[in-house]
């Protein structure tokens, strides 16, 4: 009501026409999405080799990787961004002479700034984990590994065509969460410097207090719509299988006794 109600004028959309020629508005939101892709393609590219491999080969190490996956809970963002700034000071008077001074710069460019992508990894990370680790234990991958090793099936073939489209809601679920979680930071963000989506509606509450919290409503709706279209992609098709040659062994003709 706040947004369309003008008192005195009467019911007005101004607040919303005029997002899309407000200054950042775009911009922001733009760099917030790529953020949020970045982050979920580096947490479960990360995660999920690691998850799969100590299922498959050290099943005794899962406490010790659950441990180290759960400390982001336990650290406050104010504290990470604290120890990044620290580094992020550092760096310029002890790389300054060495090969990695440009990559140092490098990530904290800021049309896109991957140290950003880096610390929201690492507060992804329980988040990531446990929908994984709720996958993996619904899963037995050891028998598809083994069956469709027997098939003849290389590890590309078995993490790419058996075990991840077993993980399919998993890996959805842990997208959704990621996307969640970067679009609506603000902390890390705005103490570095930058000026993702959340930044930029903070930024101009002061001088358009309608115009940023339509701009907060329609944020919430964005969101809504991109967790749809990721739970939507969580969900498998039905009538397919993820194991090698099942496809082929759904197509051999069935033969009668006296045929056989």
């Amino acid at each position: 009501m706040f947004t369309v109600h003008t008192p005195g004028q009467g019911v007005s959309f101004e607040a919303y026409t005029e997002l899309l020629a407000a200054d950042g508005f775009t911009e922001s939101l733009l760099l917030s999405l790529g953020l949020a892709a970045a982050t979920i393609a580096l947490a479960l590219l990360l995660a999920v080799p690691a998850l799969v491999a100590v299922r498959l080969g050290a099943p005794r190490l899962r406490p010790v990787v659950e441990v180290v996956c759960m400390l982001p809970l336990v650290v406050p963002p104010i504290a990470l961004v604290t120890g990044i700034s620290t580094v992020l000071r550092w760096g310029p008077d002890h790389l300054s002479r060495t090969p990695l001074y440009q990559t140092f710069l490098a990530v904290q460019n800021e049309s896109f700034p991957f140290v950003l992508v880096l610390a929201y990894t690492v507060m992804a990370l329980p988040f990531v984990y446990r929908s994984l680790d709720a996958g993996l234990r619904a899963v037995d991958v050891p028998t598809l590994v083994e069956a469709a090793r027997n098939c003849g099936a290389g590890w590309p073939y078995v993490m790419l065509r058996v075990v991840l489209p077993n993980l399919r809601s998993s890996l959805a679920g842990a997208a959704f969460l990621t996307l969640a979680l970067v679009l609506g930071e603000f902390t890390i963000a705005s103490l570095l410097g930058f000026r993702p989506f959340a930044v930029w509606i903070v930024s101009i509450s002061g001088a358009h207090a309608r115009m940023s919290v339509a701009v907060s409503l329609l944020s919430l709706v964005v969101t809504w719509l991109l967790l749809l279209l990721l739970s939507r992609a969580g969900t498998a098709p039905t009538g397919t299988s993820g194991a090698p040659g099942s496809a082929r062994r759904s197509r051999t003709p069935r033969t009668s006794p006296k045929e056989s």
